[in-house]
């Protein structure tokens, strides 16, 4: 996926403020409109603009893009960091919909970004919602990262929020807000917890919006999680894998024995049943835990160890590990 330059597409320096972005944008969009321009790439370039001041317009999503830093260059292979958005504040859809109108088509970074182009979610709070004069505070969300132990356990974190805000003179900047969060036992990923009354200010006796935390894990280096289901690489050395053993083996909630098989074989799923991610309530079901077994073979670094290796070979003069492919060696 190649990084887009927005800043550069519609030829603003990046302290532009928003008003300077829908005049270039205003301006550039009369000269390559598609039924007007004699440009020979206008189409193309008028898409492109479209993007770009989609993605600049919204000071949500403009602050959220200049996160990613001025050091990339349009045409970079780019993927976005997994907490490149954490703890960023925006109304609505924000990041997993509601960037635009129905029937966008966006480039895959923008989509990586933002999410698809559908109908804001958020735009069910009129400005007059609550009665006349009065405005209901719009709901924000954001997303956050916590430990997939804290999923087993539940805790409290401390989130820090970016609030994208603009200034008098059209500038945005992003405002920190701390707040203490109750991370309920058994969350899962992309559910949402709400905080009433944490969304945007009210206008006059408007009732505050609320904001919800969508929930994210961070990347484990020995788990990975589908749904409640929490797997593991297993390394095996091949002699408990060929003859069978008792091991420890590690789970975000504790270690426990694990009898292997003999004759296990790479790639094969031991299940141990409810220590997944827990249920979050008593009528529901956990997760389960697989340990994926791997072979790891000890390293032929020394000649008493390579003896062994050449030994082997001798001992299996009939093995081929490469039968099933059709070739005899």
């Amino acid at each position: 996926m190649e990084f887009k330059d927005y800043y550069k597409i519609m030829g603003v320096a990046r302290d532009a403020t928003q008003d300077d972005i829908k005049r270039a944008y205003r301006q550039l969009a009369r000269k390559y409109h598609p039924d007007v321009s004699k440009e020979a790439n206008a189409e193309a370039r008028f898409k492109e603009l479209g993007e770009a001041y989609e993605a600049l317009k919204d000071p949500e999503k403009r602050a959220a893009y200049d996160r990613l830093g001025a050091d990339w260059k349009g045409g970079q292979e780019f993927r976005p960091p997994p907490d490149w958005n954490e703890g960023f504040e925006f109304s609505g859809g924000g990041f997993t919909g509601g960037v635009g109108g129905d029937g966008a088509d966006y480039s895959e970074f923008f989509e990586q970004l933002f999410g698809r182009a559908t109908q804001s979610r958020g735009a069910s709070h009129g400005p007059f919602r609550g009665g006349a004069g009065h405005a209901h505070g719009t709901d924000r969300h954001a997303k956050v990262l916590i430990d997939l132990e804290d999923a087993y356990h539940g805790t409290t974190r401390m989130i820090v929020l970016h609030v994208p805000e603009t200034d008098a003179q059209g500038h945005v900047a992003l405002r920190e807000q701390k707040l203490n969060v109750s991370i309920p036992r058994g969350v899962r990923a992309r559910q949402s917890i709400r905080l009433s009354g944490q969304g945007a200010p009210g206008i006059g006796q408007g009732k505050a919006g609320d904001l919800y935390l969508e929930i994210e894990f961070r990347p484990h280096p020995h788990y990975r999680v589908d749904q409640r289901d929490v797997m593991l690489d297993l390394p095996l050395a091949p002699w408990e894998a060929a003859l069978g053993a008792s091991i420890t083996v590690p789970t975000p909630n504790g270690s426990v024995e694990l009898k292997i098989p003999a004759g296990s074989v790479p790639g094969a799923k031991l299940r141990l049943k409810g220590r997944g991610i827990p249920a979050a309530s008593a009528s529901g079901v956990a997760g389960d835990f697989y340990a994926i077994l791997q072979i790891a073979l000890p390293p032929a670094n020394d000649e008493a160890a390579q003896a062994v290796y050449s030994d082997m070979a001798k001992q299996f003069p009939g093995f081929n590990p490469r039968a099933k492919l059709g070739v005899s060696s």
